[in-house]
């Protein structure tokens, strides 16, 4: 795929700074100024995510992930973000299938394991999810994990397990 070049990247960019303003319609805008060989790249794809995850447009999501893994195979983000739009979606069985593949590409990447937790312990794997959230809490920044865990209401079963650890 190609590279960025001048204005691409501007666009590219700019649409950043728009989305981390908050203004979705304008970071859109910007993306569709990218030349159209572009608009399947994965960090355009992984714009696209963003702005349609922070409107909670779930359906939009799963195919904007599902366009990442396979423009991206190699990069977690996409696998990532498949899973978390089907669980937004009430998809979680199929959410965790999906991810599993990616824990085993990416073993050492805590936020599939962390992620893993959360799809387990709505499945009523109560010991796998326990697993899956030591593996996160090990592989991850641990505080960081422990207070995000803490505030996850997918997570409330082990809330208060994870405050004694």
């Amino acid at each position: 795929m190609s590279e960025f070049a001048s204005p691409d990247i501007h666009h590219l960019h700019a649409a950043q700074g728009w989305l981390e303003l908050g203004s979705h319609l304008e970071a859109t805008e910007e993306l569709e100024k990218i030349t159209p060989a572009l608009r399947a790249h994965p960090d355009v794809l992984e714009l696209h995510w963003q702005i349609y995850a922070k409107e909670k447009k779930w359906e939009a999501c799963v195919d904007i992930a599902t366009a990442q893994v396979a423009a991206a195979p190699r990069q977690p983000e996409g696998w990532i973000h498949r899973s978390y739009a089907l669980h937004e979606l009430r998809r979680t069985k199929e959410a965790a299938e999906l991810l599993e593949a990616a824990a085993d590409l990416w073993q050492g990447h805590w936020l599939i394991h962390y992620n893993m937790a959360c799809y387990s312990c709505q499945l009523g794997k109560q010991v796998e999810a326990w697993q899956w959230l030591e593996d996160a809490i090990e592989l991850g920044d641990a505080k960081h994990v422990k207070l995000m865990a803490l505030d996850d209401p997918d997570l409330e079963p082990f809330w208060a397990e994870i405050g004694e650890i």
